[in-house]
């Protein structure tokens, strides 16, 4: 696959990211979901399933997922999903790379929206068979809860206090959470440097819960969006972004006067998230994920979306419970 396209600094970079911003926020929705069930019965509750998540209790270790090979992956789950003929999946429409609309065609683009389209492919035959939902980072967990979408793939962390709302695939990547900052500033990195400064972040991201710990003396300016950091970044309302490396190298190939500094501070593996009961599409999605995985389309999609801005990855290894 090609590469992708580069080059949106300067003013013309802060004119896409606006438009981008404005789009997350007036064009919600491809199609209207149709209503879906509030559980699938003869499944596990949610409370029995979530316990079974973080056994250590103190949210230090590794989220694991189902076994493919260790239950069903065409339950009821999966039945729903083929009934409403689509897959309903919660998105990103303004992080270029991951998730994005194409300004030039207005349709869905990159690294998450290829797993979306193999979902999809496998569950239904068709990798178009989705409704779009664009949801704000602090929406994630609630719309899969509500279950207003199947699913969330939105460069999303696994952590133990995330799953014990939502289920969580195996990591398909891995990021860090890492600052970016305009050329020629004094900031270095997640340190000191940010004394005094104001640094944007998204609400209930990564990001947020790492500048809750201690901020190194920043003032921190929230947002909905973490493309709305960049807007602020580039009309001088932030010094400074802290968010997932992934996504501020999207970022840094949006606009080419801002760059990443430091060293990454977190480790943040990306989960596909879906709802505590649905056990068989958990399971369904780790074998798509494994298929994905050794069949050479994680290195295509990679090699066309990511590896010029972060070169050197690989898909992280499956873990299960």
């Amino acid at each position: 696959m090609g590469g992708h396209r580069r080059g949106w600094g300067g003013v013309a970079g802060m004119a896409v990211a606006c438009t981008l911003a404005v789009l997350g926020a007036l064009v919600p929705l491809r199609d209207a979901p149709a209503p879906v069930p509030a559980a699938n019965p003869g499944q596990p509750a949610r409370a029995d399933y979530a316990a079974t998540h973080d056994a250590s209790g103190d949210c230090s270790g590794p989220v694991l997922s189902l076994d493919p090979n260790g239950g069903t992956s065409d339950g009821a789950a999966v039945a729903r999903i083929r009934k409403h003929g689509k897959l309903m999946v919660g998105v990103d429409q303004n992080s270029y790379l991951w998730g994005f609309r194409d300004p030039a065609t207005g349709d869905f683009a990159g690294f998450d929206i290829d797993i979306v389209k193999a979902i999809a492919k496998d569950i239904l035959g068709d990798e178009n068979a989705v409704q779009y939902l664009t949801v704000p980072t602090a929406d994630r967990i609630d719309a899969i809860k509500d279950h207003r979408v199947d699913m969330v793939v939105r460069t999303m962390t696994m952590n133990c206090q995330r799953a014990k709302d939502v289920a969580f695939s195996v990591a398909y990547f891995k990021a860090g959470q890492q600052i970016l900052t305009l050329d020629g500033s004094p900031i270095t990195g997640f340190d000191d440097s940010l004394a005094g400064r104001t640094v944007c972040t998204a609400t209930g991201s990564t990001g947020d819960d790492e500048l809750r710990k201690g901020s190194h003396g920043a003032s921190v300016l929230y947002v909905a969006n973490q493309l709305d950091c960049l807007v602020r970044l580039q009309l001088g309302l932030a010094d400074a972004v802290f968010t997932d490396n992934a996504l501020g190298a999207g970022q840094a190939a949006q606009d080419p006067t801002v760059h990443l500094v430091g060293k990454p501070v977190t480790v943040e593996p990306y989960g596909v998230a879906m709802n505590l009961s649905d056990t068989d599409l958990v399971r369904r999605v780790n074998r798509v994920l494994n298929t994905y995985r050794t069949d050479g389309s994680w290195q295509a999609s990679y090699d066309h979306w990511l590896a010029a801005d972060l070169p050197h990855m690989k898909p992280p290894a499956p873990q299960y419970k």
